[in-house]
């Protein structure tokens, strides 16, 4: 089962370098991805998705290498290439998969404008090796969202974000403490 994380941060530059670091954490196997995507919210109020992977590009070239040896068997390898990166970039263009391109658009909706996020589907992960990697966004972004069982999202706050959460019963409301 995987876990979604969502951080916003102030700029879209943090976002697109802590984007980069986690694809960097996930080649040296600190970390399995499903998805990331960095989701911005411009000047102007419009929200943008900046997907990992290309499905239009890697269906085309999956459809070209199909399309050639289906086309090898019909004696017509160019056309079948053809005909089929054609069909593959239709396919990687409708479709979907890892987080959900709806909810991404209403997170990056709630952004400042100005902001962007990072949301991340993630699999398995050496939280304490990543964490010391991600040493440069210690207290640089706001966790939003996550599915982590509440110790993992607490320590993962605590190291993003400027003020730590008090752990008190109804902080945000401003009651339940002695």
């Amino acid at each position: 089962m995987s876990d979604l994380i969502i951080v916003a941060f102030p700029d879209e530059a943090t976002a697109f370098a802590a984007g980069e670091a986690l694809v960097a954490l996930q080649k040296q196997y600190l970390i399995e991805m499903e998805d990331v995507v960095v989701v911005t919210r411009d000047e102007e109020g419009q929200v943008h998705l900046n997907q990992s992977i290309n499905l239009t590009t890697g269906g085309a070239i999956g459809g070209g290498l199909w399309g050639t040896l289906i086309g090898l068997f019909f004696l017509n390898p160019l056309a079948g290439a053809a005909v089929g990166a054609g069909v593959g970039a239709l396919a990687g263009k409708f479709s979907d998969y890892g987080i959900d391109d709806d909810f991404l658009r209403d997170v990056g909706a709630s952004l400042d404008k100005g902001g962007a996020a990072v949301g991340m589907l993630v699999r398995k992960i050496r939280t304490d090796k990543v964490l010391e990697r991600l040493e440069p966004f210690r207290e640089k972004g706001r966790v939003i969202h996550t599915s982590l069982d509440q110790e993992t999202e607490a320590r993962l706050k605590e190291f993003l974000e400027r003020i730590p959460p008090l752990h008190l019963p109804h902080d945000q409301l401003g009651g339940g403490r002695r």
